[in-house]
């Protein structure tokens, strides 16, 4: 069995064991949302199984190693902090013994409909988007970088942009929690400072900048073919964030917010551009 493919099949039984274990976790809590969390740790868990699968089956001859662990050092740094800031966001307005109320996107699906309908709308499509959006990692570990030393240009410019859309990603999740910290009394209707008055979503951004950056380092930076064959991940991930279950989908909520819609007709939704002048 090729590295290669023993990677393929490595990742996809670990989502597959993943999503299972996570499924019969949110059974037993009672909360959907626990999938979230799973988002980023599970992600680092693929990037770390096809890393060493990759390192057994091939003893190093096939992917280049120093490229193998530094996807997953990236994939580990991002998934690891997306993983926490998601748990301590839901944990950190609560007193001791409470449990985390279930998010309201996933308490709206669900009404009146039975778990076996989560399993497919949630688990096994989260699952799947996992699996496609990993693809650049998992195929980064395996395939040799091109010998060529221009030819690796795109995994420098990768670790670039991986670097700047986790900042973006992490200052904005930050300046978010900032606000919601000021008492409401004194807390303006809408936070349209810092990364925010750029962007409606800044984290959302950031998070599909990091997967370009992913993909330039694992898909492209391991050959044209690699690059042409994995490009679906951040266009998929890109898709998912600004107009499937992210960006897109919070806007319905908060348009109905006062001086919301205000501040999206000044604000770009997605990619940062400066803001229009307020009317008057």
């Amino acid at each position: 069995m090729s590295a290669l493919v023993a990677a393929l099949v490595a990742a996809a039984a670990t989502v597959t064991v993943l999503m299972t274990a996570t499924a019969v976790v949110a059974r037993r809590v009672g909360r959907l949302a626990v999938v979230d969390v799973v988002w980023g740790a599970g992600f680092v868990l693929v990037a770390l199984v096809a890393a060493v699968v990759t390192t057994v089956v091939d003893a190093g001859g096939g992917g280049t190693v120093a490229q193998r662990w530094l996807l997953v050092l990236l994939v580990a740094v991002w998934g690891g902090r997306l993983a926490w800031h998601i748990r301590s966001r839901a944990h950190g307005l609560l007193g001791p013994g409470e449990t985390p109320p279930e998010d309201p996107r996933y308490a709206q699906l669900m009404e009146g409909k039975p778990f076996s309908y989560a399993v497919t709308r949630v688990f096994v499509t989260q699952g799947v988007a996992m699996f496609v959006v990993a693809l650049p990692v998992v195929v980064g570990a395996a395939v040799a970088v091109p010998a060529s030393s221009w030819q690796r240009w795109p995994i420098v410019l990768g670790v670039v942009v991986f670097a700047v859309g986790l900042a973006f990603e992490a200052r904005g999740d930050a300046q978010l929690a900032a606000y919601k910290e000021i008492p409401k009394p004194e807390r303006p209707p809408v936070l349209d400072t810092g990364l925010w008055a750029w962007t409606r979503h800044p984290n959302y951004f950031g998070d599909a900048t990091v997967w370009w950056g992913l993909w330039l380092v694992g898909g492209l930076g391991s050959g044209w073919v690699a690059g042409l064959a994995t490009v679906v991940a951040p266009i998929a991930m890109t898709y998912f964030l600004a107009f499937a279950t992210g960006a897109r989908l919070l806007e319905r909520e908060m348009m109905q917010r006062p001086g919301y819609p205000e501040y999206a007709a000044r604000t770009s939704m997605f990619v940062p551009r400066p803001p229009r002048r307020r009317a008057g």
